[in-house]
């Protein structure tokens, strides 16, 4: 048997030394720099192995520290769930332990408010009818109580001598971590008797973390400890992403490799055409001995080429890993800080659980995203029913009556028969007791609840929103659902009499039956089967009632964007219950292949129905969907919405949401339309009619957002997608799948209805993997939207309603949708610009760094004399030129943050990794190139045949080396200064604080005579340079002359072909605090806004007409329906027309 004791460490304190060195050099970069100090520390090699083990030191310390400070966190957390005191019952006897002693098998009782300490098999608790309640907030975020059931045969067990005295055995399945599936058995045995078998499931399991409430105390038997628990299973690490820069970063590295490679092989070539003259191998001054004569060639070869390596391996910029590592970590915390980005209503902020991934938030391409909870508010308010034709509102159209306020109502007819009102009645017992809804006596619960009308002081609580609006619109309506108490389900009905119900059996709710059902006995014995679900689960199975009609109804509901529930019933005869009871109780005590004989069984049951009715509740759309949907459009991103929703709800609400327009040609790819003609012949007549238009152009794969184009969106079914992702007959697939991308590709928008959650993952994983690779992000709020999350480039979680299995499982965490443009267009914006220029200009500082010690080798005969001094070599990276470009990193803002979020087509200026394109990369390289010969040539010819000190002394090779290495670490720093656009006191402190701690090192460095060195060669050389008149006028040449032509390129492209970033940039001064994080676009375009941004104004006189081209190709003066009532014109006079076609050709 496994003990309790949890341990969630990576590393112990005996293996962290040689565990973390392993893991860390696995790493290219660390093996590589790692190969190299090795290199210098075996052979003679001209610097000394300090310059490379130094920094390779303080990456791995600092990584290590990292590394050690969270294992020892989680350290400190498995101590304090490990010493936690749990309440044994051992001999009939209570006594407390340390939750690490207890073992499989040992039976524990918790209190009220405690938490389970390990998995539990619930026995019995102080409630008669041997239920508790329960909360799993801290596994999967779900706030709402849930009802657990003891063991019927141990649920009178109440005291510790009665719990003392039970004999039992329990099998059950290995763990799992599924939270929501167990299958077991209890064994109970009496004192002569066979032992009594007892199904165990879900419903019986109270899971390790889970807290208990409402309950006085329970007793349970541990089944799963320790790491075998759910909770534990389910710690696992998500699989790693990596990001687009991290890939280009790793090319540009193989680049750089190959470089060092050409460089070391070019000088030992020319090292031994150098010396092929017996004068320049064995001068006079420098005669080899007989054993170095007689050395073989190829291995002195191949020691050279090695002492040439490690002499240019500077050129691989080690230190950047760490700098990239620590500008995400600490840039992560712009989210988290982000006020706002908090909802004041949920008192929820910004989640970061990965800081990896903060660039790839300014690439996104493709937006795949939940409806329900995340486009809407998941918040339900019952709006109407069906019963038998007849249409009830509640507080509008009761019992056939029409009250004073329901002017407008559409009623199909009011007043029904007498066999109607019969109907009626079971219509809404069946809402009363179809549900899984709890009823608490007072105001103090956890999580979702609503109190009902009526003045009562009962308030339901559930797990489902659904359920919640129903049973409150039935109570507004006359039913009443008081309470469950011993089995049964007490309902108050319009006389004001209770009647009585008891529960015999519950059919689950699952997302594949999309149906639950209840077996209830009344008073007078008439045994009912009450079904409720989705109304393609429940027509198929009924056999009678006015089907035409509630459908007819249903339907129009389900064009208002109403989410609709069919009820049904039917009558059993007290045979046919027996039978159902001996088909479950098989199904359930099965431990192989259960939930498909549960199925099956359920399946059997759930047929022959006659129809009630149908439900209508609203969702309403989140604050500012629309709004963020509209501009990440415009931002050049493709939002598709992936719904297990019926086709006309989720319609109904992407036009609510702008993601279809009123002149959005639609195009199906739907079961019905399949089942009228073949696949083939729809997906090619649909890709004909999206071809036809466009034409031999190709359209934009990013916006969908173009005047001269008619505007498609596609609506696709679950069924349908199972045929295009089906193989053929022939084994191939591709050919459907081609299509359905080309046709997708086409469209500004795709809407994916009844979709499953896996088939939400295959979506985002088909177009993740076509032929652009483009960067996706799914968003979702629910445990059904984890697939497709873990699936895209970046996940983001809502923390929503139905719990916090997509917040945890998910790289960042937001409190509402509409936080994600803010996200997207401006921190996203940011990330990327940021770390763009990190990864470049640590490569050009790098080739500007040992480009000029590969120069030197020319004029020292190739002898692999190092330019600069070791403690220049060493410090460079690590001290002289790292802040700067860190402190760029994580503070730069090239545009305000207000024109970030006015402007969403910025965002395309940096989409498609555009910074980090080849294109970009060689002219960082070439521009690093021509400054190396700047400073080494320019140098040269200052010293060559000139006096440079007033004594007439000559500069040596370390006053050349010097005063080249000082022009070099002011021109790298203030070539950093000319990118920066968003200035501070930080920024100042550090850049010239890093020029200042350069020129006091180097005069520390060489004004003392530093006893531990073995050399003095750098005494008195940074001072004497000082002294130097022309030295002094060469650095402000050098520099000036170095910087000059980054200057002309970035004015001449400014004012010949300037970005649309750089045109915001020469009209706007960046106004701070002018505008709130969130200003409304609508409030931009009104007349009564005031900016002090000149192009502000430009781009919000003709904001509009760009979104209306987006429409039709020509200007429209009446916006969509789903706009608000203010109407902005644009004047298409010829003489001050609104230059909506600049604006286009812009984006």
């Amino acid at each position: 048997m496994m003990d309790v004791c949890f341990s969630f460490m990576q590393y112990t304190f005996w293996n962290f030394i040689p565990k973390n060195l392993f893991e860390q050099f696995r790493r290219v970069a660390n093996f590589y720099f790692l190969i190299i100090f090795l290199v210098q520390l075996i052979i003679d090699t001209p610097t000394s192995p300090v310059t490379s083990g130094l920094p390779l030191f303080f990456v791995i310390t600092v990584t290590a520290i990292k590394q050690g400070y969270e294992d020892w966190l989680r350290h400190k957390a498995d101590n304090a769930m490990n010493q936690c005191p749990v309440h044994f019952i051992q001999h009939g006897k209570l006594v407390r332990k340390q939750s690490r002693k207890l073992r499989v098998g040992d039976i524990v009782m918790v209190k009220e408010d405690e938490t389970f300490p390990c998995d539990l098999i619930f026995l019995s608790s102080n409630r008669g009818d041997g239920t508790c309640h329960v909360t799993t907030a801290s596994l999967d975020g779900e706030s709402s109580h849930k009802t657990h059931y003891a063991v019927q045969d141990t649920k009178g067990f109440h005291t510790e001598e009665d719990i003392g005295g039970l004999h039992a055995t329990i099998e059950c399945e290995q763990p799992q971590p599924d939270l929501y599936k167990f299958v077991g058995r209890i064994n109970v045995y009496s004192d002569l008797n066979d032992p009594v078998v007892r199904p165990l499931g879900s419903e019986n399991l109270l899971l390790r973390g889970a807290t208990l409430k409402n309950t006085e105390k329970i007793f349970g038997v541990a089944i799963y400890t320790g790491m075998e628990t759910k909770m534990a299973l389910n710690y696992q690490s998500k699989s790693q992403k990596r990001s687009a820069v991290e890939k280009s970063m790793n090319a540009f590295l193989i680049v750089y490799l190959c470089i060092l490679i050409s460089k070391a092989l070019i000088n030992t070539v020319l090292k031994y055409v150098w010396q092929s003259e017996p004068f320049r191998d064995e001068p006079w001054y420098n005669q080899k001995t007989e054993s170095e004569r007689q050395r073989n060639l190829f291995l002195r070869a191949f020691t050279d080429f090695l002492a040439f390596m490690v002499l240019f391996n500077y050129i691989i910029p080690v230190s950047m890993y760490v700098t990239v590592e620590m500008q995400k970590f600490l840039g992560s915390y712009f989210i988290t800080w982000d006020e706002d980005m908090f909802d004041e209503e949920t008192g929820e902020g910004p989640l970061v659980n990965t800081s990896d991934l903060n660039e790839e938030l300014g690439q996104v391409e493709y937006i795949f995203t939940d409806k329900t909870g995340t486009l809407t508010e998941n918040n339900m308010e019952f709006k109407e029913c069906c019963i038998e034709g007849h249409v009830y509102v509640p507080h509008v159209i009761c019992n056939g009556q029409v009250l004073p306020e329901s002017s407008g109502i559409d009623m199909i007819d009011s007043s029904p028969s007498v066999n109607g009102r019969e109907r009626e009645e079971l219509f809404f017992r069946a809402l009363c007791l179809c549900h899984t809804v709890q009823v608490k006596d007072d105001d103090s619960v956890d999580g979702p609840r609503k109190s009902p009308d009526g003045g009562k002081s009962c308030v339901y609580i559930s797990s489902s929103p659904d359920e919640v609006a129903l049973v409150e619109g039935v109570q507004r309506l006359g039913f009443t659902y008081l309470r469950l108490k011993d089995n049964y389900m007490e309902v108050l009905n319009r006389e004001n009499h209770v009647e009585r119900f008891e529960l015999l059996e519950i059919l689950s709710f699952d997302s594949v039956r999309r149906r639950m059902s209840v077996i209830v006995k009344s008073a007078t014995g008439e045994i009912y089967l009450f079904c409720k679900g989705a109304d393609s689960s429940i027509f198929p199975r009924v056999i009678e009632g006015k089907v035409d009609q509630i459908r007819a109804r249903v339907e129009r509901n389900a064009v208002e964007g109403l989410r609709t529930l069919c009820v049904a019933y039917k009558r059993l005869i007290q045979e046919e219950y027996e039978g159902i009871c001996k088909l479950l109780q098989a199904a359930k005590v099965a431990l192989q292949d259960r939930e498909k004989k549960l199925a099956e069984a359920y399946e059997q049951i759930e047929k022959d129905l006659i129809l009630l009715g149908a439900t209508a509740v609203e969702d309403r759309l989140q604050e500012k969907a629309a709004d963020t949907i509209e501009a990440l459009q415009k931002a050049g991103i493709k939002v598709w919405v992936l719904t297990g929703d019926k086709m006309e709800t989720a319609a109904a609400t992407c036009y609510a949401c702008k993601l279809f327009r009123r002149n959005t040609q639609l195009l199906e790819l739907t079961t019905k339309r399949i089942e009228e003609q073949s696949l083939h012949d729809v997906l090619f007549e649909l890709s004909k009619t999206v071809l036809r238009h466009n034409g031999s152009l190709t359209r934009d794969n990013l916006s969908g957002l173009s005047a001269d184009m008619q505007d498609y969106g596609l609506i696709i079914d679950g069924a349908a997608l199972s045929l295009i992702m089906k193989p053929r007959e022939d084994g191939s697939s591709s050919n459907y799948r081609e299509l359905f991308l080309e046709i997708c590709r086409s469209c500004s928008a795709v809407l994916c209805c009844r979709m499953a959650p896996l088939q939400k993952a295959q979506i985002v994983k088909l177009i993740k993997f076509s032929k652009e690779h483009p960067i996706t992000l799914a968003v979702g709020d629910g445990a059904n939207d984890v697939s497709m999350i873990l699936e895209a480039h970046v996940g983001i979680g809502v923390i929503g309603k139905e719990g916090r299995q997509a917040a945890r499982n998910s790289d960042y965490a937001i409190p509402k949708f509409k936080h994600l443009k803010k996200m997207l267009l401006v921190h996203g914006h940011f990330y990327y610009i940021r770390i763009s220029e990190l990864v470049q200009y640590f490569f050009y500082k790098n080739v500007c760094f040992i480009f000029p010690q590969f120069l030197y080798q020319f004029f020292c005969g190739f002898s692999q004399q190092t330019l600069y001094d070791t403690a220049y070599l060493t410090l460079y990276n690590i001290s002289f030129t790292s802040l700067p470009i860190l402190l760029y990193s994580l503070m730069e803002q090239h545009i305000g943050i207000d024109v970030l979020k006015r402007d969403p087509t910025l965002y395309r200026d940096v989409a498609k990794n555009a910074l980090l394109r080849w294109r970009v990369f060689i002219y960082w390289t070439l521009l690093g190139l021509f400054d190396a010969l700047v400073f080494f040539f320019g140098a040269y010819f200052m010293f060559e045949n000139t006096t440079v000190t007033s004594n007439g002394q000559i500069f040596g090779n370390w006053t050349f080396g010097t005063l080249v290495f000082t022009v070099m670490v002011f021109t790298v720093t203030l070539k950093l200064a000319l990118d920066t656009h968003y200035w501070t006191w930080i920024n100042h402190f550090v850049i010239w604080g890093s020029l200042l701690f350069y020129v006091v090192f180097s005069l520390l460095w060489g004004g003392v005579i530093w006893p531990f060195l073995n050399y003095q060669r750098m005494y008195y050389v940074f001072i004497q340079m000082l002294s130097s008149g022309p030295a002094w006028l060469a650095i402000v040449l050098l520099v000036t002359i170095s910087l000059l032509p980054d200057v002309l390129k970035k004015v001449l492209c400014r004012q010949l072909w300037p970005t649309a970033t750089e045109r915001v940039q020469n009209g706007c001064a960046q106004p701070r605090d002018r505008d709130s994080e969130f200003t409304p676009l609508a409030s931009l375009q009104s007349p009564g806004y005031q900016s002090t941004c000149p192009s502000a104004a430009w781009y919000s006189s003709c904001s509009q007409q760009v979104t209306l081209a987006a429409w039709k190709g020509k200007v429209s003066v009446e916006p969509p329906p789903t706009l608000s009532g203010s109407r902005h014109h644009c004047s298409s006079s010829p003489s001050h027309s609104c230059p909506g076609t600049r604006v286009q050709m812009l984006v």
